[in-house]
C-alpha cells in the first residue's frame, strides 16, 4: 500500500487532520519555521547578489531528523503549511531542509480545518509557488536590513539593547505624531442650547435642539453670542414649520477580515491585538468538540479579503432563511470598495460551518473561545442579511428667525440587528415617534437648558485604532499586526493605560533619532511603497532581488552618515549635584528600560541607584516647592510636585513659569502656546 506523510507547522492540526485521511496517511509537524537567517549575523551576503545565508534554528535538528526518516518512507511528501506567504516560505525550507525530491514533493493549502478542505486539497496538490516564497524572502530581509544595521545605533546612542524595525519604527512615529498633536491641542469653547417644549395633548415635553436661522446653521461659540440668541428668543411664539417622514437603512456588515476582527474584539471584548489572534489559532487549528472530536471551527484567520465562497454563503442564506425566515435573506452582498490590492487568496474569517452556533458549542470551548466564536459568527450570518430599516421623522420648529430641530426614529425591520449589533447600533435614545404633529401645531415653551462645552484633542491611539491606521496607510499585512504592537509595548517605546497607547520617554529618545537619521525608513509612504513592491514581488511582477538591491545601499548610506552623526551627539553620562550617601561620590544620570535614573560612578564597588527627578524650574502651585518630571508605572510621563504623596500636584502638559494675566493660575505648555489650565479661563497666548 502506498505511505503518504503530510507535514503541517503546528502539532494541534495533526490530531485534527489525521483523522480526516485514511490509515496510509501519516500526519506530522515541522513546529513553524526550521531555517532561517542567523541570530549572530546579518546572514545576507551583500557582495555576492545578496544572497541569504540560511541554517538550521537552534533546537529544530531532532525534528528535522525524525521528518528525514517519514520522508523517506514515504511515497509522496505533502507540505500542507499555512496558505500564505509565511506559509509558502516554511514548506520551500522544508523542501530544502529534508533534500525532497521534487517528483515526490507536494504543496496543499486549505482554507479551512475541515474534512472537505483538506480532502479537496489533496485533489488540487501543486508546486510550490516561488513568488510567494520570494515575497516573504524579501521582507524578511529587508526586515532583518533594518534590525541588525540600525539597533547598534540605538544601543551605542542610549546605551541599552534597543532595537529598530521596518514597520515597528513607523507605528512608532505614527503614535508619536499623534502625542504632538494632542500636546499642542487649544481647546475651543462653544455653547449647545437645547428647549422643552409642551405638546398639545402630550404629557412628555419635546426636547429640541438649537439649529440657527431658517437658511443657515449658527455654531454658537461664546456666552455673548448665546446671549444675544436667547435675547432674540424673547416673546417668540413656537411653531411646527415643516414636519420631514422618511426612512433610512443600516447597511449589514461585511464579514470579519483580520484588521476588522481585532478592531471589533478590542472595542467589543476588550481582548488586545495578540489575544485576538492566539484565541483564533486556537479555534482556527482545532477544538475538541463533545460527539465529534477535534474541529476547526474558522476559517484561515490572516486575511484582508471579504470574499465568501459560494457553498459557505449558500449554506448561510440556507440557515437564515431557516430560522429567521425568508425576509431576512439578503438580496445582494456587500463588498469591500479599495484602491488598493487585496490579497485575495483568502475567504474573509467564517465558521467553517454555520450550523455550528455558538450556544450549541459552549460545553467544549473555554470563555474566550466562545466569546471570539460568537463574535465571528454573529458577524458572518449577519453579512449573509437584509439591511436594517428604520423610520424617521424629522420636525423644524419656527421660533421668530431662528429655528429648533428635533429628529427621532424607529426600528422597522430589524434585519441584519435580528442576530448582530455593534456599540453603534444600539437602539436610539431622544424622542419618541412624534405623533400628530404638523405644521400648524402651536409648541409652549417650558424651559431653555445651555451648556458650555469645549472641544476635545484627538484621542489616543488605541491597538483598534492603530491597526485601523496601520491597514488604511498600507503598512503591514494581516500577519503583522499584532506582533507590531507586542513589540513596541514589550521594548517599553509605548505604555498601554486603559487601553490607550503613551509614547514613553524612551519611544521618544528612539523616535526622534529615528526621524533625524533615517527619514525615509520611518516614512508612512516610503513604508506603504515598500509593502506594494512586495505584492509585486508575490505577482511575479518584480524580482525580490531587485526590491533588495535597490534599499540596501541607501539604507547603507543613511547608517554611515549617522555613525558619524551619532559619535558628535554620543549621550555622556550628566554628572548631578546629589550625593550618593554610600561613598560620597557626584551621582551621574543614566539610561534604562523605563528612561533615566541615578546611579553611583563608582559602579561595580559602590551599586546605589535611586530615581531621577528631574527639575523644570517651576514651582508647585499647590505648595511651591519643585515640580518634577515623574513617569506612571508602565513609563508614560507626567508633571507632578517633588513631596508627592503630601502634595497631589500633578499634570500631563508641562507647567510654564508665566502666570495667566487674566485669572493668576497656572499656565501650560501646548506646542508653541501657553494655555490657561482652567478650561473655563480659556486664556491663551504664544510663547516667548
Amino acid at each position: 500500500m502506498a505511505k503518504y506523510l503530510v507535514i503541517v507547522e503546528s502539532p494541534t492540526k495533526v490530531k485534527t487532520i489525521k483523522k480526516f485521511l485514511g490509515a496510509n496517511y501519516e500526519v506530522t509537524a515541522s513546529n513553524g519555521h526550521v531555517r532561517d537567517l542567523p541570530k549572530s549575523q546579518l546572514g545576507i551576503d551583500v557582495e555576492h547578489g545578496y544572497e541569504p545565508k540560511y541554517i538550521t534554528i537552534r533546537g529544530k535538528g531532532d525534528i528535522l531528523a525524525a521528518l528525514r526518516k517519514e520522508a523517506k518512507k514515504a511515497d509522496k511528501v505533502y507540505l500542507a503549511t499555512d496558505p500564505d506567504r509565511e506559509g509558502e516560505a516554511i514548506s520551500w525550507h522544508l523542501s530544502k531542509a529534508l533534500k525532497l525530491d521534487d517528483s515526490k514533493m507536494y504543496r496543499i493549502t486549505f482554507n479551512e480545518i475541515t474534512k472537505t478542505a483538506v480532502k479537496e486539497s489533496l485533489k488540487h496538490a501543486r508546486e510550490i509557488d516561488m513568488d510567494l516564497v520570494d515575497a516573504q524572502q524579501a521582507r524578511r530581509m529587508l526586515d532583518r536590513m533594518v534590525g541588525y544595521m540600525i539597533s547598534p545605533l540605538l544601543w551605542a546612542k542610549v546605551k541599552r539593547g534597543l532595537s529598530a524595525g521596518r514597520v515597528q519604527s513607523v507605528a512608532l512615529r505614527i503614535i508619536g505624531d499623534r502625542e504632538e498633536e494632542i500636546n499642542a491641542f487649544i481647546p475651543e469653547e462653544y455653547w449647545t442650547l437645547d428647549a422643552d417644549f409642551t405638546v398639545p395633548g402630550e404629557k412628555k415635553p419635546l426636547k429640541a435642539k438649537f439649529y440657527g436661522t431658517e437658511k443657515e446653521k449658527i455654531q454658537i461659540r461664546s456666552k455673548e453670542e448665546l446671549d444675544k440668541i436667547l435675547k432674540g428668543l424673547e416673546g417668540v411664539s413656537y411653531q411646527v414649520a415643516d414636519v420631514k417622514k422618511g426612512e433610512r437603512t443600516k447597511k449589514a456588515p461585511l464579514p470579519f477580515t483580520t484588521s476588522t476582527l481585532q478592531q471589533e474584539a478590542s472595542k467589543v471584548l476588550n481582548f488586545s491585538t495578540q489575544k485576538t489572534m492566539r484565541v483564533a489559532q486556537q479555534l482556527y487549528e482545532g477544538i475538541d468538540i463533545k460527539g465529534n472530536g477535534t474541529v476547526g471551527l474558522i476559517t484561515y484567520l490572516r486575511t484582508d479579503s471579504t470574499r465568501i465562497s459560494e457553498e459557505a454563503d449558500k449554506a448561510a442564506r440556507e440557515y437564515i432563511d431557516k430560522t429567521y425566515g425568508k425576509e431576512y435573506v439578503s438580496g445582494t452582498v456587500q463588498e469591500k470598495k479599495s484602491g488598493k490590492k487585496i490579497q485575495d487568496a483568502h475567504e474573509a474569517i467564517r465558521p467553517s460551518d454555520i450550523e455550528r452556533t455558538p450556544i450549541s458549542l459552549k460545553d467544549s470551548l473555554s470563555r474566550d473561545q466562545y466569546r471570539l466564536y460568537q463574535l465571528i459568527w454573529k458577524r458572518f450570518t449577519a453579512s449573509r442579511m437584509e439591511n436594517a430599516r428604520y423610520e424617521t421623522t424629522s420636525v423644524k420648529i419656527g421660533a421668530g428667525e431662528y429655528r429648533f430641530t428635533v429628529a427621532a426614529s424607529k426600528l422597522a425591520f430589524d434585519g441584519f440587528m435580528a442576530v448582530y449589533v455593534q456599540e453603534s447600533d444600539e437602539p436610539e435614545s431622544g424622542n419618541v415617534m412624534m405623533k400628530g404633529l404638523d405644521k400648524s401645531t402651536q409648541l409652549a415653551l417650558k424651559e431653555f437648558d445651555s451648556k458650555q462645552h469645549f472641544t476635545q484633542p484627538p484621542a489616543h491611539y488605541t491597538e483598534a485604532a492603530l491597526v485601523k491606521t496601520l491597514e488604511e496607510l498600507g503598512i503591514g499585512r494581516p500577519s503583522t499586526y499584532a506582533p507590531t504592537i507586542t513589540t513596541i509595548i514589550n521594548r517599553r517605546y509605548v505604555a498601554k493605560e486603559n487601553k490607550n497607547l503613551y509614547m514613553t520617554e524612551l519611544g521618544e529618545v528612539v523616535n526622534n533619532m529615528m526621524k533625524q537619521a533615517f527619514p525615509s525608513i520611518v516614512d508612512v509612504n516610503f513604508t506603504a511603497n515598500v509593502e506594494s513592491l512586495l505584492d509585486k514581488v508575490e505577482e511575479g511582477v518584480v524580482t525580490w532581488k531587485t526590491v533588495i538591491s535597490n534599499f540596501y545601499p541607501d539604507l547603507e548610506e543613511a547608517v554611515n552618515i549617522a555613525q558619524e552623526e551619532l559619535e558628535k551627539v554620543k549621550i555622556e553620562d550628566e554628572v548631578t549635584d546629589v550625593i550618593c550617601e554610600e561613598c560620597g561620590r557626584n551621582m551621574v544620570i543614566k539610561y534604562g528600560p523605563h528612561g533615566r535614573f541615578l546611579a553611583c560612578p563608582g559602579f561595580p564597588d559602590c551599586r546605589n541607584t535611586k530615581p531621577y527627578l528631574e527639575k523644570i524650574g517651576v514651582a508647585c502651585p499647590k505648595c511651591g516647592k519643585d515640580v518634577v518630571i515623574r513617569k506612571t508605572k508602565k513609563g508614560r510621563r507626567y508633571y507632578g510636585c517633588e513631596d508627592n504623596p503630601e502634595c497631589d500636584f500633578m499634570s500631563w502638559q508641562k507647567p510654564s513659569k508665566e502666570k495667566c494675566p487674566d485669572c493668576g493660575g497656572i499656565m501650560l505648555e501646548k506646542g508653541n502656546k501657553l494655555v490657561c489650565a482652567d478650561e473655563h479661563c480659556g486664556h491663551v497666548e504664544s510663547k516667548k
